[in-house]
């Protein structure tokens, strides 16, 4: 079985994330300045606006995050003399910044220009305003630096609920989410899939650029199932929320009668359900991937089946009543069928 692999980024180039934000973000983002961006490196998410730098203070300067200028630093700038806007920028430019971006298309003087350019620090002008501008980039950022680990596995959109099915090699686990993806749900990636860490308590899953959204089935060999199911029949990327652990039945294992939940594993630091289905002859592994998927969103929402049924066995014990079972109903009405 492959070991995970944890890795993240230690730095990006400034041409990189200029042509991510222009394709991927959808963002207007114009060079004031013609420099070559491809060797400046960007190697952390936060942003930086240098208003205190501009005014003098630069002990705690974080010169090495990529510096907004909004409103507030170009109206300073603007009470300020020529000369004086020109001294105040020049405090930035005797550090290595990996570049400036303009928000609501301000502009900065001819003179800060040419120092600039003369530094090497490129220039980014974007008519989006500053809180949203931060926003995107910081999201983006975010999205560039976050930890990942590669697992292998694979990953399913079942319900909406995404499905991380593991196990050993040759277990089955490509079969049972291509019997999913004919039941109408959808693939995220196969045998390799990239999880990265979002949030505090969001994985994100998706496939390699490689492999996309082919599959390998012993004895059948490549399945491209974007070609053969249709856009329907697969995503991107998708939370990662339950982990499904395909396993060959072992009488000494011991396997959850009422409760689904009987362990956790932890991936990035973030700890996720698992739910260990053991194979054996007759069982139905994707109906009961489906059965786990909703009985998640049952949680989700509130309703946690084995504790109804423990509620009602507590209070049935404390009921004194006969040791026969009762039935279901209590009456036969006329209805035979």
């Amino acid at each position: 079985m492959h070991q995970p692999k944890t890795f993240r980024k230690e730095s990006i180039t400034v041409a990189f994330m200029i042509e991510q934000l222009r394709t991927a973000v959808s963002i207007e983002v114009e060079a004031v300045n013609q420099i070559d961006a491809s060797e400046r490196k960007v190697t952390e998410s936060n942003l930086h606006r240098p208003g205190l730098a501009l005014a003098g203070y630069v002990e705690l300067f974080t010169y090495q995050r990529v510096q907004i200028l909004g409103n507030t630093e170009n109206q300073f700038l603007r009470h300020l003399g020529e000369e004086a806007q020109v001294d105040a920028f020049e405090r930035l430019l005797q550090f290595p910044i990996p570049c400036f971006f303009l928000t609501e298309d301000n502009t900065l003087s001819e003179t800060i220009v040419e120092r600039t350019t003369q530094a090497g620090i490129p220039i980014y002008r974007t008519p989006v305003p500053s809180t949203q501008f931060m926003a995107l980039l910081r999201d983006f950022l975010y999205d560039q630096f976050a930890p990942q680990q590669t697992m292998h596995g694979s990953l399913v959109d079942v319900y909406g609920i995404g499905l991380l099915l593991i196990g050993k090699a040759g277990i089955g686990k490509s079969e049972v989410a291509l019997d999913l993806v004919e039941r109408g749900h959808r693939l995220v990636a196969d045998d390799v899939v990239i999880v990265t860490k979002k949030e505090e308590n969001v994985l994100m899953g998706a496939g390699t650029d490689l492999v996309q959204h082919f599959m390998e089935i012993r004895g059948l060999g490549l399945v491209d199932i974007r070609a053969m199911f249709g856009i329907r029949a697969i995503r991107f990327q998708k939370r990662v929320e339950v982990i499904v652990n395909i396993q060959l039945w072992d009488k000494e294992e011991e396997y959850t009668r009422l409760g689904m939940i009987d362990s956790h594993k932890t991936i990035l630091g973030v700890k996720l359900p698992v739910v260990k289905v053991p194979i054996t002859p007759g069982k139905n592994i994707t109906v009961i991937c489906e059965v786990i998927a909703m009985t998640h969103l049952l949680r989700n929402y509130g309703y946690d089946p084995a504790e109804v049924f423990s509620k009602r066995l507590t209070e049935h014990i404390h009921q004194k009543g006969t040791s026969v079972p009762a039935r279901g109903t209590e009456y036969f009405q006329h209805d035979y069928e």
